[in-house]
């Protein structure tokens, strides 16, 4: 069943249909999934790229997704309802697919990498603007354009290959190609185009533009084959880069661009994992403070990121047990105090001994050094508890008493009452 493209023209006879999203929910549990069967088919309606509309649910859903262009899966992670999705893709389709002068849909988008610049332009009315690029999407539209995904530029050429040949069979026969030439006009301009593309510049400014698009388009087709790599390679590859960034000493001032290459291999949660190995050593204490911002952007209110930084700091006291055993609780607590561990996830950490990162045995010594600091949170978090249910109860003794002759209102403190000693009293002595 097909629907408008532009959901708001309830016209029936609207020439710009796509077909109505199918999604299927697979696996349970934490592994629960939903994959949207026809992206192909909805994304070539709209003339998109399949990984931009499911990319877009992802923003919007605050989920993962993953593509496998080569079976045609595009998922979403979760479970979602086709409804749900669908008016989703009303979202997509007002923000990066309808002209804004005309509503229609026939639009192309010139991504500009170097500008940071998405651009698009309407061939129904000729409208050409720039899209807002302060939605998440536009980063990965940014990383990705339009021709590193989708198979137009392919097709094209193979188009004007089979041209070539044709124009080329035809020349064989001196009165045929003439008598060709003569009736069929449309074919003689095609003719004129594939001349154009044979005599090329070869100033060295042209050589130079080119060679630019070859590599820009390279380095697009390499950033999407990236995600189709295994995970242990794409914790490798974000490892090297984080090594060359040390080694190169720009470290200091790459944070941002960490983060950015580890949400692109889509290995962010682990990314204080690969940080820690790399940036900490036997003089952890000093190195929080320099690092502070670099793990912040992975730790913020992200409990699964502080459970990799667990790990990587058990994996460094196996390192430098030594210096560093014996200083468990004291750096536990420098974490802490950083903001990069938040209390219920070294209260969960402390509750049981993994062999994941070290063997069992150093990890019940690291849990026995770790002990002192996790009574002390235990302790700070029950005599907060306590105060404020003395607070409460303070509050329930305070009693307003309003004067007729006074200006403004008094608070006073009232005692609760004693039980009456009437009821003890003596019915034979009265």
């Amino acid at each position: 069943m097909s629907v408008n493209v532009n959901r708001n023209v309830s016209d029936q006879f609207y020439r710009y249909k796509m077909p109505r999203l199918i999604a299927k929910v697979e696996g349970k549990g934490n592994g629960i999934k939903t994959v949207i069967v026809n992206m192909v088919d909805v994304a070539k309606a709209l003339n998109r790229p399949p990984t931009y509309p499911t990319k877009y649910f992802g923003c919007e859903l605050g989920a993962q997704t993953q593509f496998d262009a080569k079976n045609d899966r595009y998922i979403v992670n979760g479970s979602h309802e086709a409804n749900k999705l669908q008016d989703m893709l009303d979202g997509f389709i007002r923000k990066f697919v309808l002209c804004s002068e005309c509503d229609n849909p026939e639009t192309d988008l010139h991504v500009n990498p170097k500008k940071q610049t998405i651009g698009s332009s309407c061939k129904a009315c000729g409208n050409r603007g720039m899209l807002d690029t302060r939605h998440k999407l536009c980063t990965f539209i940014l990383k990705n354009p339009p021709e590193a995904d989708s198979s137009c530029v392919k097709e094209k050429k193979e188009k004007e290959k089979k041209n070539r040949k044709k124009d080329k069979e035809n020349g064989s026969g001196s009165g045929e190609a003439g008598n060709h030439n003569d009736i069929d006009a449309p074919d003689a301009v095609d003719g004129e185009e594939d001349d154009d593309d044979w005599a090329e510049e070869t100033t060295e400014e042209a050589q130079r533009r080119r060679m630019e698009e070859i590599s820009d388009h390279a380095k697009n087709l390499t950033l999407s084959e990236d995600l189709e790599k295994t995970l242990e390679e794409r914790v490798n590859m974000f490892y090297n880069f984080v090594k060359q960034k040390k080694e190169s000493g720009a470290i200091d001032s790459a944070d941002k661009e960490i983060l950015a290459e580890a949400e692109r291999l889509d290995v962010r949660a682990m990314g204080p994992l690969i940080l820690s190995e790399l940036l900490f050593d036997e003089n952890i204490r000093d190195q929080i403070k320099k690092y502070k911002r670099h793990f912040l952007r992975f730790c913020h209110n992200d409990k699964k990121a502080q459970k990799y930084l667990l790990g990587g700091f058990e994996c460094l006291v196996k390192l430098h047990q030594g210096q560093l055993l014996p200083r468990v609780a004291i750096i536990l607590k420098d974490l802490y105090d950083a903001d990069l561990l938040e209390e219920d996830v070294i209260l969960t950490w402390a509750e049981k001994v993994s062999k994941k990162y070290v063997s069992k045995e150093l990890a019940k010594e690291i849990h026995a050094k770790a002990a002192p600091f996790v009574k002390w949170l235990k302790e700070a978090e029950e005599e907060s508890e306590g105060s404020e249910a003395e607070e409460e109860e303070d509050d329930e003794n305070v009693e307003v008493v309003y004067s007729s002759s006074a200006r403004e209102l008094k608070v006073e403190t009232v005692q609760p009452e004693k039980a009456e000693e009437d009821d003890d009293l003596d019915i034979d002595a009265i």
